[in-house]
């Protein structure tokens, strides 16, 4: 990944931080939606595709933030990383239990990896989101909230690049010539 492309992915992630530093929470959540929303856009003018991933992750974000908005409860916004990875966790581990690599699914279009490699990855970062989601349960109903979005930004968010970064090896070395072949 390009340096500047990078900082492009984090506009939402700093929009919601500085938005809630002077908005509030709601407020940020809804800002960070619409630079989500806009990085998507100039990603299908640069690519001509969007990655299903990132559209799940803003679509739920949105549908989130319009509860939050419409009930006046920011509890939503804070829920959403536990809702979020909690259910991707229990896709990538139920993938496994059922035999099948949910991550392959998910990235077999940019990434052409061995079976061994796609279990191993779904197993990671099945329980990678396990943490995350235990992770805020804990920070939300145990801190406030301004707490609560300092872990968000400068945690969670830190946290989940370095594991993301920390995949690259096994990611690599699990490479197959033939995008055909998996095993």
């Amino acid at each position: 990944m390009k340096l500047g492309a990078f900082f492009v992915e984090i506009l939402p992630l700093l929009a919601f931080f500085v938005g809630y530093q002077y908005l509030g929470l709601i407020a940020a959540a809804v800002l960070s939606v619409g630079i989500g929303a806009l990085v998507m856009g100039f990603a299908w003018l640069r690519d001509k595709r969007i990655a299903a991933f990132p559209l799940f992750s803003l679509l739920m974000s949105a549908a989130v933030t319009a509860a939050a908005w419409v009930l006046g409860d920011g509890m939503f916004i804070k829920i959403q990383p536990t809702i979020f990875n909690g259910m991707f966790s229990a896709v990538l581990l139920g993938g496994l239990l059922a035999g099948r690599p949910m991550m392959r699914l998910f990235f077999a279009g940019q990434f052409s990896l061995t079976e061994h490699t796609w279990r191993l990855l779904s197993l990671r970062w099945g329980c990678f989101f396990l943490v995350l989601a235990v992770a805020n349960e804990i920070v939300w109903r145990g801190f406030d909230e301004a707490e609560w979005v300092f872990y968000k930004t400068f945690i969670a968010a830190p946290a989940s690049a370095l594991f993301m970064l920390a995949q690259l090896p096994l990611t690599l070395r699990g490479r197959t010539e033939d995008p055909v072949n998996t095993e």
